[in-house]
């Protein structure tokens, strides 16, 4: 469930998702769960929940899992996750800002901290990277043979409903929004019938730091750290993610 959308894409086609599948179930049923305590167990009136069940389906969660979260979200004796985040730097001036859902914050915390430390990384303040990333509203869409509309007229669909960019790629299109235009789109892709494989308001990197192989490769383990943490369900970075880097993570 990492952040910036390119580094998903490159994520997906390695097959990384599959690799940790359970992993990713951990973090949609938190999502699920809270939710639901903050609006409810109706999707129909509840756009954050009814976006988790959309990402759940694209993982290919089974549906009792979801309902199983759904009923425990509901719950008087549900689990209090707390959503904090924690943003630092990892070896060779790479950002990385870490999104959280946690029942035990000394644990999250102590965690993140001591990921870091092994890393060659430092925890910052809170703000500390707030010139580096912009919060946009990422749509990671699977093109259908269903859809009837072409390039341009999807583009310009997308656009319609509040998209700022629209990249094409294979049989995928990323599209990107202002924070505040989410559910303008979210509602489009549902009118349109989309398959959409992920959907998510994530931190766009404003600038890039290129790597060479050696020093992706001790930053990745970094990154890998924060991912593999329960409690963590986001982390985003600014590495630049090119062909050259590509190569060196396969």
């Amino acid at each position: 469930m990492s952040g910036h959308s390119k580094w998903s894409t490159i994520k997906r086609k390695k097959g990384a998702l599959d690799a940790k599948r359970s992993k990713v179930f951990t973090k949609i049923i938190k999502e699920i769960t809270v939710a639901v305590r903050e609006g409810g167990p109706d999707p129909d009136g509840n756009p954050r929940l009814r976006l988790a069940i959309q990402n759940s389906k694209a993982a290919n969660m089974p549906k009792d899992n979801v309902e199983r979260a759904i009923k425990k979200g509901s719950g008087a004796d549900s689990d209090a996750y707390h959503e904090v985040s924690y943003e630092g730097y990892a070896s060779h001036g790479v950002a990385v800002f870490v999104e959280c859902l946690t029942d035990n914050l000394n644990r999250t915390i102590q965690n993140v901290r001591s990921a870091f430390s092994k890393h060659g990384g430092s925890l910052g303040t809170k703000g500390s990277l707030e010139f580096i990333f912009d919060r946009k509203g990422v749509f990671i869409i699977k093109l259908s043979d269903n859809l009837t509309l072409n390039e341009d007229d999807f583009t310009l669909e997308m656009i319609d409903a509040g998209a700022e960019d629209v990249e094409f790629e294979e049989e995928y299109v990323t599209v990107y929004c202002a924070m505040e235009d989410f559910g303008s789109l979210q509602k489009k892709t549902e009118e349109l019938k989309l398959e959409v494989e992920n959907a998510d308001l994530q931190r766009i990197p404003k600038t890039t730091v290129a790597l060479d192989a050696e020093a992706l490769k001790k930053v990745m383990k970094l990154i890998d750290t924060l991912e593999d943490d329960d409690d963590v369900q986001k982390v985003y970075h600014n590495i630049e993610l090119n062909e050259e880097a590509m190569a060196a993570l396969s």
